[in-house]
């Protein structure tokens, strides 16, 4: 009897050290991280499938990269068009739509190029740029990066002539963008969700939203193991399935700040 309640003992053990073992890493943007989402998300995640997750949070250029190296089992972005090219190339196994927020554009309480409460998000990038008013860029390839290149040139704007003066790349994420731009009271592109969740605004505030220009949609993929044969596609697609299960979107809709919610699940299948 003892002999059995000895294996009986290490069975157990074993499993609770192979449950320990259970990890997963997930390459994501900037704003997922630094909106809290994740902090608030993955415990839920781990509770429910005792799988954890190791967040690689860099733009969302740098977050497909890893993937294409195989150094992640997830990718969790915002750049559809980044996004279709990795899965052209073979380095994700299917591409669903998690959740969605918008960009705004932040800039002073003085708003120096009047753009305040102007709809159009073209017409208030030529107002900063005739204005020469100063401008944040994350310059970092990230979704957010992408989206304010795309935007620019709908404008008709070449921002590679204003460098160094009015328009700065920083090469950095969501956070630090903001907070040069609220030390040196500069316009910034900004993820919702980043924004809400950011204390150092100092005189900044939300001048230009609401244009369908400015959809930010969120995509997650699993990094294709016959590409990458170390990929840990079971556990990486647990985490996937689970996104954009019901227990997940509704985890997701129920991450707020301030009684305000920062992502919208609406997840494919």
């Amino acid at each position: 009897m003892r002999a059995i309640a000895a294996i009986g003992a290490i069975l157990i053990w074993s499993t609770a050290v192979f449950a320990q073992d259970r990890a997963i890493t997930v390459a994501s943007t900037t704003s997922t991280e630094q909106s809290g989402l994740f902090g608030y998300l993955l415990p839920e995640f781990s509770k429910a499938e005792g799988i954890k997750v190791k967040v690689v949070a860099v733009g969302t250029g740098q977050a497909l990269d890893i993937g294409r190296r195989g150094d992640a089992d997830v990718v969790f972005v915002h750049d559809r068009p980044a996004e279709d090219k990795f899965m052209a190339e073979g380095h994700g196994v299917k591409r669903f739509d998690v959740m969605y927020n918008d960009f705004v554009i932040v800039g002073p309480k003085s708003d120096p190029a009047h753009i305040a409460g102007d709809k159009d998000v073209v017409d208030a990038l030529r107002k900063i740029a005739t204005a020469k008013a100063p401008f944040i860029s994350r310059g970092d390839h990230s979704g957010t990066h992408e989206a304010e290149l795309r935007l620019w040139k709908q404008a008709g704007i070449d921002v590679g002539t204003g460098k160094d003066s009015w328009y700065r790349e920083i090469g950095q994420g969501m956070g630090p963008a903001l907070n040069m731009a609220s030390s040196l009271n500069a316009y910034v592109l900004s993820d919702r969700g980043t924004w809400l969740s950011f204390k150092n605004r100092g005189d900044l505030t939300i001048l230009t939203e609401g244009d369908k220009r400015l959809f930010n949609q969120y995509g997650v993929m699993l990094v294709n193991p016959v590409k990458h044969p170390n990929v840990k596609a079971q556990d990486g697609q647990a985490f996937v399935d689970w996104l954009i299960s019901p227990s997940g979107q509704q985890a997701i809709a129920g991450y707020k700040i301030g009684g305000k919610q920062l992502f919208f699940p609406n997840a494919s299948h």
